[in-house]
């Protein structure tokens, strides 16, 4: 089941996935599988791997506001736009933020989306 709005909080190790409604919270966790490439001794393919599950994760949702800190959200940017361009288009937001509990975040959510869905909605003529 998907929902119409979620709040991903990203770290480069792991993931949650929280989509919401005004009764519902469903929330999904994604962890990283430590891999190393024997060629170079990097992590890129591991880090690759993960972005693309945390995006997995996003599948079906209209709107998602990504949070965590500026260097994780600068590299899953960099991974989303690169990678999944159709998960890029469902990406509203980034917010810079330290690690929250779950309703924190979803508190979080709900305000941005409010304030961002007032803000698109049409002026009517008076």
């Amino acid at each position: 089941m998907s929902l119409f709005h979620a709040v991903a909080w990203v770290d480069h190790h792991a993931a949650q996935v929280f989509q919401f409604d005004a009764s519902q919270v469903l929330a999904q966790q994604v962890r990283e599988h430590a891999r190393y490439t024997r060629q170079h001794g990097s992590s890129v393919r591991s880090e690759h791997e993960f972005f693309g599950e945390v995006c997995d994760a996003m599948k079906g949702v209209a709107q998602v506001l990504v949070t965590g800190s500026h260097t994780t959200q600068a590299d899953f940017r960099h991974y989303v736009d690169k990678h999944r361009p159709e998960v890029a288009r469902q990406i509203v937001g980034w917010e810079t933020v330290q690690r929250m509990s779950t309703n924190e975040l979803v508190a979080l959510a709900r305000r941005y989306f409010a304030v961002h869905e007032g803000m698109a909605a049409p002026m009517k003529a008076g």
